[in-house]
């Protein structure tokens, strides 16, 4: 079972959440699995991001164990604006662990290089998530981000908990059961940095979602980039691959792992009331 190790409060440049499992540190870069279940296609994503909320929180390539943590900029917290009609997140915002967008490859489609962080996910269900939470989702589509100069996967997956999950197996399946939101994820992407001063972001292939296939064989080209960069066959740059669970040459022991969390306080699953935040999606033409 997986929990969380906090340093710190929220909203501070203190703040980090380490995740434990049965207690213990683990990455959620390099220990925790990419799949949950293989033979059923079921991955693990790690929620960075509740939706709904506004905080840059993001795994920390550079800290030992990799935490996540606010993202800063100048020395001050990033949040990103509200623009309308969208709050902050309109997903549960994270990334699939043990993957890795490697910065020296072009891809062969967007033409554009990998933007050095594990592929980032938009978990679309109905349930809000906690920063720290280890989901288990399937795979649905992709979008690419063109985000100066480099690509930006967003793959999009679904909770295999969430009550619609039994029903949706590719992207087409979004619009038919959540109209709108592949549209406004585009236009989110597309604008989220506009009240910031900077110009609309662009997408790869016109915005276009790409099916759960093509999603799955860009998953599986991150996961191997990810490979080669734990063993050593990728420069890894500032990244840090300590680990406590590979046994390889950057395992560190669960004595060291505790002074780098030093001052963590191992907490529970927030409790959420979920039914305030359940999706309600209404298409036009049922009005």
């Amino acid at each position: 079972m997986y929990t969380t190790r906090v340093v710190g409060q929220p909203n501070t440049l203190e703040y980090r959440v380490f995740i434990e499992k049965d207690g213990k540190v683990v990455s959620p870069f390099h220990d925790i699995p990419l799949f949950a279940d293989e033979a059923n296609g079921i991955y693990n994503m790690v929620v960075e991001i509740p939706r709904w909320t506004n905080a840059k929180m993001e795994i920390s390539k550079e800290d030992p164990l990799n935490p996540i943590k606010q993202d800063t900029k100048k020395g001050k917290l990033r949040y990103v604006r509200n623009a309308f009609p969208h709050h902050g997140y309109i997903w549960n915002y994270g990334a699939l662990p043990q993957t890795w967008e490697d910065p020296n490859q072009v891809n062969g489609d967007t033409k554009c290089v990998g933007d050095n962080d594990p592929i980032d996910v938009c978990e679309i269900g109905e349930a809000i998530g906690y920063t720290g939470q280890v989901k288990q989702v399937k795979i649905l589509g992709v979008m690419a981000l063109i985000d100066e100069g480099e690509t930006d996967w967003k793959v999009l997956v679904i909770d295999i908990n969430d009550p619609l999950a039994s029903k949706m197996n590719d992207v087409d399946d979004i619009e038919r059961y959540m109209p709108g939101l592949l549209h406004a994820t585009n236009e989110w992407f597309r604008i989220y940095k506009i009240p910031d001063g900077k110009p609309e972001n662009q997408f790869a292939f016109g915005g276009e979602a790409k099916k759960k296939a093509y999603a799955i064989d860009v998953v599986k080209e991150t996961a191997e980039a990810w490979g080669d960069l734990a063993a050593g066959k990728s420069n890894a740059g500032k990244i840090a691959l300590a680990n406590t669970q590979r046994s390889d040459a950057n395992t560190v022991s669960e004595a060291e792992a505790d002074k780098i969390t030093a001052g963590g306080v191992s907490q529970n699953p927030p409790t959420i009331d979920q039914s305030l935040h359940k999706w309600f999606f209404i298409s036009g033409s049922k009005i």
